[in-house]
């Protein structure tokens, strides 16, 4: 990394990158500090809402998550995404809160059907609608009630790689590199979540089911008239080619 630019002021650390706001808290800069948790505490905010509805806890693990990043900070490798290694210590600090509750947390649970198994099936796009916008219209108020009460019943295991990658947006090396899993294990466990939240889904709203199966025959009809335009055209292009 080049040479930090020094800066004198909260406003002036607004422009600086991750890996200088690092550096510059290191040096005993505090404010560089306050504008990392400013630029990522409303993402984790969002992150630890989807494990708790108690506003106190929320705000308490937020905090927590930051200071063990505060005190962690000389562990920081600059190779790495701050994000990505803010986010780790995040879903360990919600994690750890899961297990003094009594649910299991992620870390320590394997789901055997999981092993060996890699993603496969639907594309990333289908699965997703099938999974995080079960029904289109709906209000998204709506939408993220229904997706917040059918990950309340996902084992840890499942909810938090859906929530990283579907909520969250996360790339799958990123979750990799948060959970310590291979992105192997990644794909895996999101094909088994996506399927999980569908059939939780269906088992709370079955008002979903007639409409996935009301776009499965739009699909089919599609399809079929897609294959034959494309005969058509292809006995048409078949005509033209004969002498």
């Amino acid at each position: 990394m080049g040479a930090l630019i020094r800066m004198s002021s909260h406003d002036a650390y607004q422009t600086a990158d991750d890996s200088q706001l690092v550096s510059a808290t290191l040096e005993g800069h505090a404010e560089a500090f306050e504008v990392l948790v400013e630029r990522y505490q409303r993402r984790l905010f969002g992150l630890v809402r989807n494990y708790t509805r108690n506003a106190a806890e929320v705000e308490d693990i937020v905090q927590d998550t930051f200071l063990k990043a505060f005190s962690r900070l000389e562990t920081f490798q600059q190779s790495s995404a701050f994000y990505t290694w803010l986010y780790r210590i995040g879903v360990n600090t919600i994690l750890d809160v899961m297990k003094r509750r009594g649910r299991n947390p992620v870390t320590a649970v394997e789901d055997p059907e999981l092993v060996g198994r890699t993603g496969t099936g639907a594309s990333d796009a289908t699965q997703e609608r099938l999974s995080i916008r079960p029904d289109a219209r709906l209000e998204r108020e709506e939408v993220g009630e229904i997706t917040r009460s059918v990950m309340d019943e996902l084992p840890e295991i499942f909810r938090t790689v859906l929530v990283m990658r579907e909520l969250e947006q996360m790339a799958y090396q990123d979750i990799a590199d948060t959970l310590e899993i291979s992105i192997g294990t990644v794909e895996s466990r999101l094909f088994r979540a996506r399927a999980r939240f569908k059939q939780k889904l269906l088992q709370l709203h079955p008002e979903f089911a007639a409409g996935q199966e009301a776009e499965a025959r739009e699909s089919t009809r599609a399809d079929r008239q897609r294959r034959n335009s494309a005969k058509q055209a292809d006995q048409k292009g078949a005509r033209k080619a004969k002498p």
